[in-house]
This record gives C-alpha cells, structure tokens and sequence, in this order.
C-alpha cells in the first residue's frame, strides 16, 4: 500500500489516528532501502561486541521516545534555535546509545540517503538489540517519520521515574494506549541493561525519611547495594538491573523481583505491592519465559505505534541530531 495517495480528506481522518496500525508496514522500505534491516543488524552487531549494553541503551531510548510525543525521535534531537533537547531532562541524563544511533544512520545514509527515518532506526535497532543477546523477535512495522521539534517538559510528567509508585506509574501507562500487562511486560527490558546509583540509592538507607532501607529488598542483597552504592558517592557509579543474567535477555528478572531482588523501586512495586494485579503477570513470566516473550513482542509492537507521524507529517532527518 501507499502512504502517498490519499485525497486529502481521508488522509486528514487517517493522520488523526496517527497509532493505527495501517499507518506503518513491515515492507515499507522494501523497494527505496531493501537492505535497512541488514545495514541496522550489521552495526548493532559490531557495537554489541565492544559494548554489551548497546541493546539496553537502544531500547531505552525507543522507550522514552515513544512515551514523549509518540514515535518521532525527538529524544535525539540536540538544543538548537527553537528545540529545547529532550536529552537534558532528568529522565535522560546521562543516557547512551546516540553514538550508536548516529554510526546506524551514517550507514544508512551511505546506501539509501534520505529514506530511513530516525524514529524508524530506533524501533529497528531495538528488536535487534533485544535478539542478539537471546530475547524474542517481533515483526517491526516501519514508516515513521521524524518530528521537526521536542518537548523537553513532556519527558518529567510522561517517563516514569525509578522511583515512582505503582499507582503512579498506571495512568503513564494507560494514558499511551498501554494496559497493565504492557507495562510488566515491558519492565521486563530491565533483563538487561544497567542503572547508575542515583537511580535507586534512595531505597538504600533513608527509603521515603524513614531513615531504614526499604523494606521490599531482600536483605541479603542489601549488602551488596550498600556496598555499590555507599553514603554520599556521587551517584554515578552503575549496577546491574539483573542481577544474575545481566547481559541476557530472560526472565530472570521477575524471578528476581519474587526474590525482592529488584533494583529499582518501580521494578519492586510491581510485586511488592499489596493486592495488585500486576503480581499474578510476574508470576507468570517467572514460571514460563515463553508467555513473557510472547508478551513482550506484543507490547514493543503496540509502544512502537504510539503517536507515530506519517504520511507528510514530519521529515526524513539526515541527521538525527538535527531537523534539516
């Protein structure tokens, strides 16, 4: 199908519901860049051999990205006149993987200029990511376009924070199109990947001034953050988000978090907290890691179609630093 022959009126009514599936294809790019996926798998591939949190750092840059204004890739769009960056929130400080995303985009451009979007390349790199270290694969539906602005404001009230509460963290969810299932099993890319202290220090000591640790962390794997993590380090030194598989993609992480071995607090309530329905999908995904593959795979697809721009909407950056 063609996204470029529309009358007006229908793509009017077809660009209000920019999160339907029709908007994207798996054959988008099939006749104008056949080879993107192999060009995107060729230097996830050489990265993830010098650096084994690539996956980890794709992935979560897809995450904050489609959670800020949909699917567009303004999370990797610098300041410039009239772009306030997304990077320089909170939520994003310090996060990695835009080296990665610039060598992807250098390559594409070499073969197929201006054709392959950003946004695209984040979504694209992140099931790579995810099946070179032993997770699922899913059908990545492509023909995103990229935004011509960010909002950096959009980033502190959309992205959860490490140390929200459940009841926090829900209505970010549903607020996107995403139900309760989407959310425990897309916290399960915490597989992989690691956290820097200041992420979680604050359950370590002095959890919410009761000047104790936090109660829902085993407490054989308390001594091991405190010593990571001490009383006034800087807050930059980093911990597995898994502790026993950190670099696999598995399941091993809501075994972890029956364990009361979650890292940061919002993986923690997601079992810790009392009554809720997300406790039984944890026990779900810890006793079969199929179901939790399956899920997974389903979530990333539906995260990935949240507010994508299509059509004329947007641009085909290229520079995903900048808009043209």
């Amino acid at each position: 199908m063609s996204f470029f022959r529309f009358i007006v009126p229908v793509f009017f009514l077809i660009s209000i519901f920019v999160a339907s599936n029709a908007q994207l294809s798996a054959t988008f790019y099939a006749t104008t860049c056949p080879n993107v996926t192999e060009i995107v798998r060729g230097v996830m591939e050489q990265t993830q051999r010098s650096d084994v949190r690539a996956g980890a750092k794709i992935i979560r840059l897809h995450f904050h990205d489609c959670f800020v204004n949909g699917c567009d890739g303004s999370i990797l769009l610098d300041n410039a006149t009239g772009i306030i960056s997304e990077k320089d929130a909170a939520a994003n400080v310090g996060a990695g993987g835009f080296d990665i995303v610039d060598d992807i985009k250098t390559a594409l451009e070499n073969v197929c200029p201006g054709v392959v979007s950003c946004a695209d390349i984040l979504a694209l790199a992140s099931e790579i990511g995810v099946a070179l270290v032993g997770g699922p694969t899913w059908q990545v539906l492509l023909g995103r376009r990229d935004s011509l602005t960010a909002n950096r404001t959009g980033v502190d009230s959309d992205i959860p924070s490490p140390v929200e509460s459940l009841d926090v963290m829900r209505p970010q969810f549903t607020n996107k199109g995403m139900d309760i299932t989407d959310l425990v099993a897309l916290s399960g890319a915490h597989t992989f990947g690691r956290a820097r202290c200041r992420t979680f220090q604050q359950r370590l000591f002095n959890f919410n001034g009761s000047g104790s640790p936090d109660p829902t962390i085993n407490s054989t794997y308390l001594p091991t953050l405190q010593g990571t993590c001490p009383q006034g380090n800087d807050g930059n030194t980093f911990e597995n988000l898994d502790k026993t598989t950190p670099d696999n993609f598995d399941n091993d992480y809501y075994i972890n978090l029956q364990n009361q071995e979650g890292l940061l607090q919002t993986d923690q309530e997601l079992f810790s907290t009392s009554g809720s329905d997300t406790i039984a999908i944890v026990n779900r995904y810890a006793s079969s890691q199929t179901q939790f593959f399956d899920d997974f795979a389903s979530s990333m697809i539906k995260l990935g179609n949240i507010g994508v721009l299509t059509g004329t909407n947007g641009e085909i950056r290229t520079d995903c630093k900048r808009v043209n």
